[in-house]
């Protein structure tokens, strides 16, 4: 018991002799260090036995008080610290790195996947689309803002698309009415077309044959394309292909250009006109004497 009231005498004069000076930061701990390893021998020295909890990782030092165990090692609570920070980690949660402790804050800078939308860290659920990492919430189409659903989206020059604004930006029109086209097309007159929409410009019936004309941008069949041009034979009312003969403002097959009472081919090109009919002089002068 003598020996205890000693040692405690001991310790207070280095009490009183420490407040005496005060030391800086570093000083302090070293002091602090100095202490606890004298107070130790000391207690050693009067035959009372200390149990250390193990050697702190950090300054090999026995641990006699309070102990962290991380990292497969032991520690003294005040020299378990960040390794980037440098700031205490104590018993508050951190992440660990090839064999080095992290704060939260510091391991989540350094280390976590960065959102591709708003470069910040991402911290819980990653989604990882078109080579990069995003929050789900800042994975959106580029044009109407909306989160992709079970459609998943579409890409271009390297932005993010819903299918909705994907076709209606992006996709081939169709050249007869400029609706996108999606799934089955015709490719013509340097377009694509929906099969239901390449017909005839005037009676908007289909190519069966797989022929048609094209006349100012658009598609037609045989019989208007010649009506259109005014090439249809004034007396079959079929196209003239081939040689034809002009008169009266039409156009007739050669074989076509005959006669309106005699049906006598005029094929030297001479006739009368009377009404709008064609006639061959003796049929002209007996119907329409002088």
């Amino acid at each position: 018991m003598a020996h205890l009231c000693e040692m405690q005498a001991k310790v207070a004069v280095k009490a009183d002799a420490s407040k005496k000076h005060l030391p800086d930061k570093q000083d302090h701990k070293v002091s602090l260090d100095s202490m606890l390893g004298g107070l130790e021998q000391e207690l050693q020295d009067l035959g009372i036995a200390t149990v250390p909890k193990g050697h702190c990782a950090s300054c090999r030092k026995p641990i006699a008080g309070k102990v962290i165990h991380a990292l497969g090692q032991a520690w003294h609570p005040e020299h378990f610290i960040c390794s980037h920070c440098k700031e205490e980690i104590g018993s508050s949660a951190f992440f660990e790195r090839s064999g080095l402790a992290y704060c939260s804050k510091d391991y989540h800078h350094l280390f976590s996947p960065r959102c591709a939308y708003c470069a910040a860290p991402i911290l819980d659920k990653v989604l990882t689309a078109m080579n990069q990492t995003w929050h789900p919430e800042h994975f959106f189409c580029s044009h109407c803002g909306e989160v992709f659903g079970a459609e998943g989206f579409h890409e271009k020059d390297k932005k993010p698309y819903c299918r909705k604004d994907f076709l209606a930006m992006f996709s081939p029109k169709c050249g007869g009415c400029n609706r996108p086209v999606l799934e089955n097309y015709l490719s013509a007159m340097d377009a694509v077309w929906h099969p239901e929409c390449f017909v005839c410009g005037d009676c908007f019936s289909s190519f069966s044959t797989g022929s048609f004309f094209e006349l100012d941008g658009r598609p037609f069949c045989e019989l208007h394309y010649h009506h259109r041009r005014g090439t249809l034979c004034h007396g079959c009312g079929q196209p003239i292909t081939g040689r034809c003969i002009s008169a009266m403002g039409y156009k007739f097959h050669p074989e076509h250009f005959v006669c309106a009472f005699c049906l006598t081919q005029l094929s030297k090109g001479i006739f009368r006109e009377q009404n709008d009919k064609t006639y061959c002089q003796p049929c002209f002068n007996k119907l329409f004497p002088l």
